[in-house]
């Protein structure tokens, strides 16, 4: 008889009971394993990615490197993995990051044992699971785009270089390293581009990059 593989799950999480409530329900539960628990980007990108786990449970809030730059940062290390965000932060903007950075779930942290582990099959399977409450906020932030706007929106060569930046999740410190520009500049663009796309925000931003092409041009920053 052949045994059935178990999902295997990593940890990233840096309230230490947080973590061993986690780590107790995925090892209870059956046809799941936990193969590791790290309490810091650093830790995880050090240790994590010799564990290969099918999924990982990643903190946003943690010491040091955020749970979203550890997504950015893992993600091309195990792309076979998936990276589902367990936290606190219910904004539209820390949904949007995550999902731009490479999460392909997102999940509050008042989750129940069943549901967090039902999710777990989810995202394993190819799914999105999302809580509910937060699915309905990024449905309401794209209802409130403005159809009428252009898509292009009469954006710079330079001004969509940002915006792809801000859409895969960059830190403004990163944008300014990345264009070789002070963070002025990128204030500017970013001023300009939310003028354009007639958004106040992050988030609504990334939407709208979502809903469409820049152009066919090549979008990796220029040199200066």
């Amino acid at each position: 008889m052949i045994k059935k593989m178990s999902i295997t799950v990593s940890i990233v999480e840096d309230d230490a009971p947080a973590r061993e409530i986690l780590t107790d329900w995925i090892r209870r539960a059956e046809g799941f394993k936990c193969v590791g628990q790290h309490g810091s980007v650093e830790q995880a990108l050090e240790n994590l990615p010799p564990e290969k786990p099918s999924v990982v449970l990643m903190d946003i809030n943690l010491p040091g490197l955020s749970g979203i730059e550890g997504v950015r940062r893992l993600k091309p290390l195990l792309p076979g993995t998936q990276f589902m965000m367990l936290t606190v932060y219910e904004d539209v903007d820390h949904v949007f990051d995550a999902l731009a950075a490479g999460a392909t779930g997102y999940l509050l942290k008042q989750t129940p044992r069943g549901e967090l582990l039902a999710s777990i099959k989810e995202v394993h399977a190819g799914g999105s699971p999302m809580t509910s409450n937060i699915a309905r906020r990024v449905v309401q932030a794209f209802h409130r785009e403005d159809p009428a706007a252009p898509a292009s929106a009469n954006l710079s060569q330079r001004e969509r270089e940002v915006l792809e930046l801000l859409a895969r999740g960059y830190l403004y410190k990163e944008i300014m390293e990345t264009l070789q520009v002070s963070r002025g500049t990128v204030n500017t663009y970013i001023r300009r581009i939310y003028e354009k796309l007639h958004v106040r925000s992050r988030s609504q931003a990334v939407a709208k990059f979502s809903n469409f092409s820049l152009g066919g041009h090549d979008h990796r920053p220029a040199k200066i």
